[in-house]
């Protein structure tokens, strides 16, 4: 029988996000749990765990289908009969009519386990994204699962040693640990794209059922600027609109940088009325420009928006950095995700959900080792150079001999740039870092810090249709204009140009870029702490270095090396203690 007391501390770990119910269902040897945030169908005929006699089959299920509607009218005309409106039940009858291909019909963000009363199978999926998440670990015979890594290590019984691979690929792609892997021995995560099949005897089968494809016909290849401009607006309308589908209304998060501003406007050419936009503000700190209040205010003004700027001291920001490390599901260095806590915190108060423009910079090729790429007679030597933390010697410096093992971040990149469905160098690039980096780093920091407060993130830039649409647009017209180019000048058809002729923005939090003041201090008690010595994963004498001068140790993509190791060393107190 599953233990029912491990089952219920998973569920309540979870309760930030899902504050609006709860359920557990416990049936012949297995025990599902969920909590629940109302956005779809708001009736407590959607509450989960979901179970239909009829059928024998039950449903968990975590994110936001968006094409439910036209699956439930497909479903009906089939001889289905529906008690509730909502996504939840669509899944689990259409995976009754359909089998496990179902989820190549689903537009949206989902992780899902789905059980068959009496075969005894499960059947878990997660979306080709990885928008939302899937942890898993086997314990003591048994398998469990949850959304969030820090509710499997509450449950109990979880090996919490550390993953050799895991921490190569931690200190090589900024904090980025790409699935099936944790830095946690005993937990692992499922792939995007993937579902995972495990019969009554325990036994798993894994399938990917998504793969992007960065190829092009002839007549792609000879479609000019202006068509694909043309469109890639139409692609991008229809991911918006896609994203409006809500029982409650749907705001945006509103940066004043192009792609946040493009949907904005996006959705305002939707007909979405008395819009709700929010923007985040931080402090002015030794010349560097702390918010771009400006910009959203000029997109604020051109589409009506009833818009929220929200400022916050520099104080407020360390005062509250701890609660945004224990919100991590997994530790994340980016300087931002104590500023998207605080965001979410405020917008949780008037909107459950919001649109966010994550993902464009690495669809449309937006970042600056792309075109270092362009051409590239070694594609892998050039992305590592411009893209990696360290290099593998630096990496065996900073780490005891107990972690001492082959290049596995180097060997990541050239094994996934030897995948067929990419040829260009860029494509190459661009395919990795949507596929993988996106995944583990700006996608999975949106979804631990807006559902730390109940707050849903829906992401338009990942549309997997829009994702599989742009893949097929040269680099060349990505890379134009200094960078997204072609997104650019689609966005020039709908927002003002003052929002897109500008420097692009970066407000990292002074105390994280520099590691000063109390931040330095914490992360000094952390990597000095017993509990770091006994884990003993960095050579002491590199971290008395780094310690030495915090400032002068940089990775190429400007992130501090220190900041990596005390992140990562109070993340694990945080959560194991």
């Amino acid at each position: 029988m599953p233990d029912a007391q491990a089952l219920a501390r998973v569920v309540e770990a979870q309760a930030k996000r899902g504050p609006d119910g709860a359920g557990i269902h416990m049936q012949l040897g297995r025990g599902f749990g969920h909590r629940r945030l109302k956005i779809m169908d708001l009736s407590e005929a959607a509450q989960q765990p979901m179970f239909d006699p009829a059928l024998g089959l039950g449903i968990v299920f975590n994110g936001a289908v968006y094409n439910h509607p036209e699956l439930h009218r497909e479903l009906e005309g089939l001889g289905y009969r529906f008690y509730s409106h909502g996504d939840t039940e669509v899944l689990l009858k259409a995976y009754h009519a359909w089998g496990p291909d179902f989820v190549k019909r689903l537009n949206g963000m989902f992780a899902f386990a789905i059980w068959e009363r009496d075969s005894g199978r499960v059947l878990f999926g997660r979306d080709r994204l990885g928008i939302k998440p899937f942890y898993y670990a086997e314990v003591e015979g048994a398998l469990r699962f949850a959304s969030s890594l820090p509710a499997l290590i509450k449950a109990g019984g979880v090996d919490t040693g550390i993953d050799p691979v895991a921490l190569n690929s931690y200190l090589s792609f900024h904090a980025v640990v790409p699935a099936p892997h944790t830095l946690l021995r005993g937990v692992r995560k499922l792939p995007p794209g993937h579902l995972m099949e495990v019969a009554p005897d325990g036994t798993r089968k894994t399938h990917c059922f998504w793969t992007l494809q960065a190829q092009r016909s002839a007549e792609d290849e000879s479609r000019s600027f202006e068509d694909w401009r043309e469109m890639l607006l139409e692609e991008l309308r229809a991911a918006v609109r896609r994203r409006l589908v809500a029982d409650v209304p749907v705001g945006a998060l509103l940066s004043g940088g192009v792609d946040s501003s493009l949907i904005v406007g996006l959705m305002a050419e939707a007909g979405v009325t008395d819009l709700h936009t929010y923007n985040v503000g931080f402090e002015d700190v030794g010349g560097e420009k702390g918010n771009e209040f400006e910009y959203a205010q000029i997109v604020a003004d051109a589409f009506g928006t009833q818009h929220e700027r929200i400022f916050v001291p520099e104080k407020e920001l360390l005062t509250r950095l701890p609660e945004a490390v224990a919100a991590m599901n997994e530790p994340m260095v980016s300087h931002d995700c104590i500023g998207f806590y605080l965001l979410s915190e405020a917008v949780a108060r008037r909107t459950k959900v919001v649109q966010s423009g994550q993902g464009a910079d690495e669809v449309f090729g937006g970042y600056h080792w792309y075109p270092k790429l362009d051409g590239s007679a070694d594609p892998v030597t050039d992305y590592l150079a411009a893209f990696r933390d360290r290099d593998h010697a630096e990496y065996l410096a900073l780490v005891t001999p107990a972690y001492h093992a082959e290049d596995f971040s180097g060997r990541f990149v050239a094994e996934h740039f030897a995948q067929p469905g990419a040829d260009d160098p860029v494509d190459k690039a661009l395919r990795l870092d949507t596929t993988i980096m996106l995944v583990d780093d700006p996608v999975k920091r949106v979804d631990s810090m807006t559902m730390a407060f109940g707050l849903e993130a829906r992401v338009p830039f990942l549309d997997h249709e829009l994702v599989e649409f742009a893949a097929r647009i040269p680099a060349r017209h990505k890379l134009a204009h200094g960078g997204k180019g072609v997104l650019k000048e689609a966005a020039r058809k709908v927002i003002p140009s003052a929002v897109i002729d500008r420097p692009k923005g970066y407000f990292p939090v002074p105390a994280l870029k520099y590691l000063q003041g109390s931040v330095l201090d914490t992360v000094r008690d952390a990597l000095h702490s017993r509990a770091a010595r006994e884990r003993d994963l960095f050579n002491t004498a590199e971290v008395d270095r780094f310690l030495a001068a915090p400032g002068e140790h940089i990775t190429p993509l400007r992130g501090s090396k220190l900041w990596q190791l005390g992140l990562l060393e109070w993340w694990l107190q945080t959560h194991l203690s």
